[in-house]
């Protein structure tokens, strides 16, 4: 459902999660709507303090969250880590939308993740899929605690009328990525491992899986975009997606980053590897029919990170 525009003017903005690549990209997005923005460095909030949040909140008292604050991390980091990925989010979540509550926060939106649906949903994937079948297992644990928060924010819309919203964003890109090898996502993985291939002059590069699961990929600019879009004008007790609309499978996506870093070796495919979900791609017509839709193009997108990725690494 839309509602009233709800103005950002003048309020006070909590970004939980500012140094993340969404919570920055966020940061960035407000800048453009005259609000305070506020934020917490880890040094001076340990979010997974209960006590300590609802004390942060009340002697900061926000009028609005973003809350992007999430322990995150590809196939191998969700494997090798399953308790925190699970215990973490979950606390996270709870703390930052109980205390909202405690301390009267206006209007909270939740962050999720694709990986919360089915493994094997109806594509294009809908909201209503939600809880509709088993997951992924490679990133179950994640999609257990996002499935939490997102469920959290609809119960206390429901029971005490708090105006609690979810977004649940596609696979994201951009500025602020995590290029680390043993816990990147795909994309920034990619980039990684063609950069160094060129530069080391080596022949070949090996991908993980078959190449062929398709997915869709959204840069975080315009995920901070829809992120402020929801804020002012939806106020629905079901979450919303937030996608590109456009799929490329993974062998596509690494011979274009090839393509856009200059390589010309040989892809190899690790069929030892996991594919993960087969096909990912959302229907975002919910949020499309709320007038907003994405800016910045998929190749667009991979030169701008790939620039930024190597003034980070000269």
């Amino acid at each position: 459902m839309s509602d009233a525009h709800f103005d950002l003017l003048g309020k006070k903005v909590w970004v939980a999660g500012h140094r993340g690549m969404v919570g920055s990209a966020i940061v960035r997005r407000l800048a453009h709507e005259n609000c305070e923005i506020v934020t917490a460095d880890r040094s001076q909030l340990d979010l997974r303090r209960q006590a300590d949040v609802e004390q942060w909140l009340d002697r900061n008292k926000p009028d609005v969250i973003f809350l992007a604050a999430a322990k995150v991390g590809g196939i191998l980091a969700n494997a090798t880590y399953p308790a925190e990925f699970l215990h973490d989010n979950l606390v996270i979540e709870t703390n930052i939308i109980h205390g909202a509550f405690k301390s009267g926060v206006e209007k909270l939106l939740f962050l999720g993740s694709s990986c919360i649906y089915p493994k094997f949903a109806e594509q294009p994937i809908r909201e209503e899929s939600l809880l509709t079948g088993p997951l992924e297992p490679t990133n179950e644990w994640y999609a257990i605690a996002k499935i939490a928060g997102l469920k959290l924010a609809e119960a206390y819309q429901k029971q005490y009328g708090c105006s609690y919203i979810s977004g649940m964003p596609t696979n994201l890109y951009g500025q602020g990525d995590n290029f680390d090898l043993n816990t990147s996502h795909v994309m920034p993985a990619l980039i990684r491992k063609i950069h160094e291939a060129k530069i080391r002059g080596n022949p070949q590069v090996t991908i993980w899986g078959s190449g062929t699961p398709m997915r869709e990929f959204l840069h975080v600019d315009d995920c901070a975009d829809a992120c402020i879009h929801l804020m002012k004008f939806y106020s629905g007790t079901q979450h919303v997606n937030i996608g590109s609309e456009r799929e490329i499978s993974i062998r596509d996506l690494a011979l274009t980053i090839c393509s856009i870093i200059g390589y010309d070796g040989e892809l190899i495919l690790d069929r030892t590897k996991p594919d993960g979900t087969p096909r990912k791609i959302m229907d975002s017509s919910k949020l499309r029919d709320l007038g907003w839709k994405p800016k910045v193009e998929l190749e667009e997108g991979i030169e701008s990170v790939y620039k930024w990725f190597l003034a980070q690494n000269p």
